[in-house]
């Protein structure tokens, strides 16, 4: 092979190389455009995940809302309770009392008889 034969193969492969680069940037270039269709989808995506962010933020906020007025609620219940429990063992206190007064009364009157 003499120089001008390798001057020409170089210059057809170094073509080729040049049309199979185009080729291939055409087709991503093809495959890769975004339509207008497209944009309009995924500006629907956005906006719809906005709203479902906006959603749960509501939702976290009337959670942590309702979660006070629920733990208020049961400490006032917890406050009851414990009135409710103080005020039974003092009506038991009392009526044992009683029990014993009117006891030591009717124990009283049998010796008297």
């Amino acid at each position: 092979m003499n120089r001008t034969e390798f001057v020409i193969a170089i210059a057809v492969i170094l073509f080729l190389a040049f049309v199979l680069g185009w080729v291939a940037s055409w087709l991503v270039g093809r495959f890769g455009r975004v339509t207008q269709n497209d944009m309009t989808e995924l500006d629907g995506m956005a906006q719809a995940l906005h709203e479902a962010e906006e959603q749960r933020d509501q939702a976290i906020a009337w959670i942590h809302h309702r979660e006070g007025e629920l733990g208020q609620q049961l400490q006032e219940a917890q406050a009851e309770a414990r009135a409710a429990m103080e005020g039974l063992r003092e009506a038991r206190h009392e009526a044992e009392e009683l029990r014993r007064y009117i006891e030591s009364v009717n124990s009283g009157s049998q010796a008297a008889s």
